[in-house]
């Protein structure tokens, strides 16, 4: 009889621990729904006045719709063709959803030959750009005059000027968080800063200083 007792008694389950395993699931389906619905980094986000928006297509090939549900560096391109707009390299990442190439490519943002730029992809959304580093980058793809990749002053200046605004809105750091095509796969992009490291830290200098110039425009 005893030896019944004590089978039942170990048998009971305290209630302090079902209370305990019951605010545990809550907490893990209420940490599940903040997950499913939390805010993207680029969610409503004002892009400068000199952007302009010009969506591709929804499809397979250069406009995913995955979310980018991270914004980690900003990603430096060289479009690798001479001479070409900005506007001529946002259409050949659009013609890329009829899939007759079978090419994955495309772009956040493109800046042209006189400094236009042309937004490709939401900043809530992957570009296909940069292999592994799509999924918490931005990538902008960069016009220039020749094949050296060298960037005109023009395209530069916004470069610089576009590159610092991503910085300061997502609190990157121009030094560690502006990088190459070239630093992420191996490949010669951007050309011209490839083959000329000390430019690129120059212009991850230029970026600083004008995250700086941004800074004390708004704190003023």
């Amino acid at each position: 009889m005893a030896a019944r007792r004590r089978r039942r008694r170990r048998r009971r389950i305290n209630p302090g621990f079902l209370g305990l395993c019951a605010a545990l699931v809550l907490l893990a389906v209420g940490i599940g729904l903040w997950w499913v619905n939390r805010p993207l980094p680029g969610e409503d986000i004002a892009v400068p006045d000199y952007v302009e928006r010009d969506y591709l297509l929804i499809n397979e090939f250069s406009r995913p719709g995955t979310p980018l549900e991270e914004i980690n560096a900003v990603v430096i391109h060289y479009v690798g063709n001479p001479g070409t707009t900005a506007k001529a390299n946002r259409d050949y990442f659009n013609t890329l959803a009829l899939g007759r190439e079978g090419t994955y490519a495309s772009s956040h943002f493109v800046v042209g030959l006189e400094g236009e730029v042309i937004q490709c992809i939401p900043l809530t959304e992957v570009a296909y750009a940069s292999k592994h580093r799509n999924g918490d980058t931005v990538a902008i793809e960069v016009c220039h005059p020749d094949d050296t990749g060298e960037f005109s002053p023009e395209t530069y200046a916004r470069v610089v000027e576009l590159t610092a605004w991503l910085c300061r809105e997502f609190r990157l750091d121009p030094a560690e968080d502006v990088i190459r095509h070239y630093d992420v796969t191996g490949k010669e992009c951007p050309r011209w800063y490839v083959a000329n490291p000390e430019d690129w830290e120059t212009l991850k200098l230029d970026v600083a200083a004008e995250v700086e110039k941004l800074a004390s425009v708004e704190n003023s």
